[in-house]
């Protein structure tokens, strides 16, 4: 049985890392007078000033083409200004996608129309995505979708429903995955990635209210919707490979383990300078496994930075990363003896109340704990 790399250590690069102190004043002063209930919510919190300053400062698309408004810098620069904007609780939820999956993935397989169109945009801060690929019985089996575009005369007409959209309501364009050919023995056949005005006639958007009361997941309805012919990304049926290598940016970077930082930070300042021996021990756990999960995360940056597809790795990550973030709040209840409370209360309870609701969903977006498990054994030859 041949076994895949191992996971290996590496630093971030002397250059990447100069970028931090720089990123770091920018926050300080940007982030002084936020709240820290409001910094629990960073990846899932939408300030749209907020993402273009971030484009006027170079720190979107960095990695991409400076043609196109990036910055050509390498992902471990990218790297450096994520982590310091989920460690510190920054809003970023509106551009994140965007910067994240959609402009690589449209950079890698679109036409050089739809680079013009949307890179730059997405470098300025400008212009927002949303991924539609779970579905209603689908979740994270994603050759089991029934969204299906057909030809309609140069163009695409588009009919179906995407579930669990995150920030469908406020994004300009979805990348969504769909089939464009009858189901086969081979069951991810047959499927293509189009870009989806979601302002299209045909395309309605209801939100899902979640345990805190947020709206950040949605579910999005297309009836026969109209696609021009550049609204196809890459080639008809290569929908599988290019979503395979997007799910490898979603599912190791910091936001794999950083979802409950906020509550990290208010729980060691809520233990103070003399914890209990319980306390010194469980932080001190929780500080190890941060520390290796980082580790991991960077091990699969520099795969994808060499050009691989990592996505086993990838997912190791985002499985171990999401059972971390999960028992975060569980210990914070543990460690003190002070309830969750909403409207009131200490940051630390507020946090804490704020963290608990929405930690359920960790094991769920990005994928599901059994489908990433299952790509997991696949990648070690057990299935």
């Amino acid at each position: 049985m041949t076994m895949p790399a191992t996971f290996r250590h590496h630093r971030v690069p002397a250059e990447a890392e100069a970028l931090r102190a720089q990123v770091r004043a920018f926050l300080a002063d940007a982030l002084q007078h936020r709240p820290p209930l409001r910094k629990a919510d960073s990846w899932m919190g939408a300030d749209p000033a907020f993402s273009r300053e971030l484009g006027r400062r170079g720190w979107l698309g960095m990695a991409l083409p400076k043609r196109y408004g990036g910055q050509e810098a390498g992902p471990f620069a990218r790297y450096v200004v994520i982590e310091e904007l989920l460690a510190s609780g920054a809003p970023v939820s509106a551009h994140w996608i965007a910067d994240r999956q959609s402009g690589p993935l449209i950079l890698r397989y679109g036409t050089e129309a739809q680079r013009e169109k949307h890179l730059p945009a997405i470098c300025r801060g400008e212009q927002y995505f949303c991924i539609g690929m779970s579905e209603p019985g689908s979740g994270s089996d994603l050759a089991s979708i029934r969204s299906k575009a057909e030809r309609s005369g140069d163009g695409w007409r588009l009919n179906g429903h995407k579930l669990w959209t995150t920030n469908a309501h406020y994004s300009h364009f979805m990348i969504a995955l769909v089939r464009t050919g009858e189901k086969t023995a081979a069951r991810h056949e047959g499927m293509s990635q189009f870009i989806v005005d979601l302002k299209a006639p045909g395309v309605s958007i209801r939100p899902i209210r979640d345990l805190a009361g947020g709206e950040h997941f949605n579910e999005v309805y297309f009836d026969n919707v109209r696609l021009g012919p550049d609204a196809l990304v890459g080639n008809e049926g290569q929908g599988w490979e290019q979503v395979t290598a997007e799910l490898a940016f979603e599912r190791s970077g910091p936001e794999r383990f950083l979802s409950s930082i906020a509550l990290l930070h208010t729980l060691i300042d809520a233990i103070g300078r003399q914890p209990d021996a319980l306390q010194a021990r469980e932080v001190g756990r929780l500080t190890a496994r941060l520390f290796t999960l980082r580790q991991m995360s960077l091990s699969v940056t520099a795969e994808l930075a060499a050009g691989r597809n990592p996505a086993w790795a990838a997912s190791c990550v985002k499985d171990l990363g999401s059972i971390f973030e999960q028992d975060i709040p569980e210990l914070a209840q543990l460690l003190l003896d002070q309830l969750p409370s909403v409207g009131g209360g200490s940051d630390h309870t507020q946090v804490l109340a704020y963290l608990t609701q929405m930690a359920p969903s960790f094991s769920l977006r990005g994928g599901t704990r059994e489908i990433l498990r299952g790509i997991i054994a696949r990648g070690l030859g057990l299935r």
